[in-house]
């Protein structure tokens, strides 16, 4: 008998599946990006925060090394059919949340997947949104309530979206999406 590949078809196609349909909302999320950023830069969180889906459903349902970064790749090829010239901002998102939810699964040894992990990973990236969005976006030059607003939604909006990931990643397990 060959050895058992450590990323077989199934989980592939899961994979595939999943980065098919949280591409497509990325590809919306990167052209809502165009609306939010003039008429509301405080609530891009929201609309960025949305990026973690990606691997949030791929590790709920699998809980295997690797997949969230891999989801997160084919979400971003599937987001820049939106947008092709946006192809290296989807693609060093998918890369940079799909390496802290990777990294914080690693913490672990991938043995761990109390929804307490997946909040971990969604922090971190908030925080990580909410650095770098300020600096790009010069935060700096809005009032005060817009500053604020903008860090809680910045750190918050990762952490919702998460919570929308794994409710749709444990409907996937219950409908038997990751038996073996």
């Amino acid at each position: 008998m060959p050895p058992r590949s450590v990323l077989s078809t199934r989980l592939l196609l899961v994979c595939a599946a999943i980065g098919v349909a949280t591409g497509i909302l990325g590809g919306v999320a990167g052209w809502m990006t165009l609306v939010v950023l003039p008429i509301a830069p405080w609530a891009y969180g929201l609309v960025l925060g949305s990026h973690v889906l990606p691997g949030i459903i791929a590790q709920e349902v699998l809980r295997r090394p690797l997949v969230a970064l891999l989801t997160h790749v084919l979400a971003a090829l599937v987001a820049s059919a939106f947008n092709p010239a946006w192809f290296p901002r989807f693609l060093g998102t998918a890369l940079l949340f799909g390496l802290i939810q990777e990294g914080v699964a690693a913490l672990t040894r991938y043995r761990s997947w109390g929804a307490w992990r997946f909040f971990v990973s969604a922090v971190v990236i908030g925080v990580v949104i909410a650095a770098v969005v300020f600096l790009a976006v010069d935060m700096g030059a809005l009032p005060l309530w817009a500053r604020i607003a903008y860090l809680a939604i910045a750190v918050l909006g990762p952490v919702g979206w998460t919570a929308v990931g794994l409710g749709i990643g444990s409907a996937l397990r219950r409908a038997g999406v990751a038996q073996r």
